[in-house]
């Protein structure tokens, strides 16, 4: 278990062997996201709507450090014992939904590996910003089974089978593998999950893309444990959820702030507002700095939002 955060006179080395790094955050275009992620970020590169902005996917590039230009996914093999046993396990990412996903389901670590995978898909999203009437659908009402989930796809119904959550920034939302889920238009989430990116879409409104109901059905869990999260105060930050699979913190740091902070686990510091650094390493808002398991200093001139995500029980 994390220890309390101390205060320290100013930034200090890391204990890492891998010094932490910043990454390029990477655009994903979707059919479903927006034009204009501002305030988070100015410009994606990417022409037409983008859906997804990867904090710490494999592809993201690192912007700093003695190993800039290098991958997150090509330093995971190099430092396997560091960062991940040869693949990052955290797959960080923002979501700018205009309109609904699709709804659909993840597999679990053993439905996962019977399809050849390395690990299934579970995850958590934190709200930073939503609308009125913003929306999430978890899990599949009471009584609904798979022959009648399979029904509503043919009819349109969907959307009626499932349990919808009103969301306001700020709360936290847990998903765990096999839950039948959907994220509606109108907010901005951090989504914290598995490293996987598979998804089987049970229905999608419509839209011209490929559905995939007989591994979708596979998978899916008529009882799961997702829902709203209570956030839990500690000595100098805010527990937002502590899973199996991660742990998400929230720090609020003054202007002129220096803490050290533990690492239990390898992990990424991402920022949500303002900006701060990790040692040396500057980020701001959207953008990520990945820490090896060990202790950094984090400090912020102008103060600064952000959140400590790492996989524990390594």
């Amino acid at each position: 278990m994390t220890e309390p955060l101390k205060a320290v006179d100013g930034p200090g080395p890391g204990k890492a062997r891998v010094s932490p790094f910043r990454l390029q955050p990477k655009f994903a275009g979707r059919i479903w996201g927006k034009t204009d992620l501002r305030p988070w970020y100015e410009a994606t590169g990417i022409d037409g709507t983008v859906g997804e902005a990867w904090l710490t996917g494999p592809e993201c590039v690192a912007e700093t450090g003695a190993h800039a230009g290098k991958t997150l996914g090509e330093l995971a093999k190099e430092f396997p014992a560091q960062l991940g046993n040869g693949e990052y396990p955290l797959l960080v990412k923002m979501l700018f939904p205009n309109e609904k996903l699709s709804v659909q389901v993840h597999p679990d670590d053993l439905e996962a590996q019977k399809r050849g995978l390395a690990r299934g898909k579970t995850e958590c999203w934190y709200v930073l910003a939503a609308e009125l009437g913003a929306k999430v659908a978890c899990g599949l009402l009471d009584g609904v089974g798979a022959e009648d989930l399979l029904k509503a796809v043919a009819d349109g119904t969907v959307e009626e089978k499932l349990k919808w959550l009103p969301v306001v920034a700020g709360e936290m939302v847990f998903v765990d593998a096999g839950t039948v889920h959907a994220i509606g238009p109108g907010m901005v989430l951090l989504e914290v999950q598995q490293t996987c990116d598979v998804t089987y879409r049970l229905f999608d409104y419509g839209r011209p893309r490929e559905l995939h109901l007989d591994d979708g059905l596979a998978v899916v869990k008529l009882k799961t444990r997702a829902g709203k999260v209570k956030a839990v105060e500690w000595a100098g930050f805010t527990r937002l959820i502590e899973s199996q699979y991660f742990v998400v913190d929230r720090f609020e740091l003054k202007a002129g702030a220096a803490i050290e902070m533990p690492m239990d686990g390898i992990g990424c510091v991402a920022a949500l507002q303002g900006s701060a650094a990790v040692n040396d390493v500057e980020f701001g808002a959207g953008q990520a700095v990945v820490v090896p398991e060990g202790s950094v200093t984090l400090t912020s001139k102008t103060g600064a939002t952000v959140v400590r995500c790492w996989e524990p029980g390594r």
